[in-house]
């Protein structure tokens, strides 16, 4: 259910893009963001960061799309989100030692420290690649065609990181061990 809502905005924008034009589409997507964070208010559950930061891009972003006509600022906010992700995850690292993605799934997983390493720095690997892939479709590609990658293509490339990493790091996990 997480999944399904975190793609809402994602939906609701390529829904809103076929039916009208990608000027709709962005509005559409600006006010999702702010239903989906009124939802988990109004419940009184807790809006992540990453949901925050989500939000202010896509006012950035979309607003400027919006207020420009013009749509290279739509275009660049997954990249922008991407991007985003991507260094903290790195400078959590190299900053503050801290392993962001270690620090979310560490009660789930029990790995060696180098496999928590290696995850780590392949998720901002990752969100690197999904950022130069997003701008390079969006810059050599019809507004169709990017909105379709943006939805299809960037699930596609995210589920097949996630698979090809369970594969991989399936060999570190240690079942029954502390994590070091």
């Amino acid at each position: 259910m997480k999944f399904l809502f975190d793609l809402f905005p994602i939906v609701l924008f390529f829904a809103a893009f076929k039916l009208f034009d990608i000027y709709v589409a962005t509005a559409v997507a600006i006010a999702a963001t702010f239903l989906q964070i009124g939802w988990l208010k109004l419940k009184g559950r807790k809006v992540g960061t990453m949901m925050w930061a989500s939000l202010a891009i896509i006012v950035v972003f979309g607003g400027a799309t919006l207020a420009l006509h013009d749509e290279t600022f739509i275009k660049w906010k997954p990249t922008v989100l991407y991007w985003l992700f991507g260094a903290v995850i790195a400078a959590a690292h190299l900053l503050f030692r801290k392993n962001l993605i270690r620090a979310m799934l560490g009660e789930q997983v029990r790995m060696p420290d180098t496999a928590w390493a290696r995850l780590n720095w392949s998720w901002a690997a990752f969100f690197a690649f999904m950022g130069a892939a997003n701008l390079y479709v969006a810059y050599n590609f019809s507004t169709d065609t990017w909105v379709n990658f943006k939805l299809f293509g960037g699930m596609g490339l995210m589920l097949v990181f996630v698979l090809l990493q369970a594969l991989f790091f399936a060999r570190y996990i240690e079942e029954g061990k502390e994590p070091r």
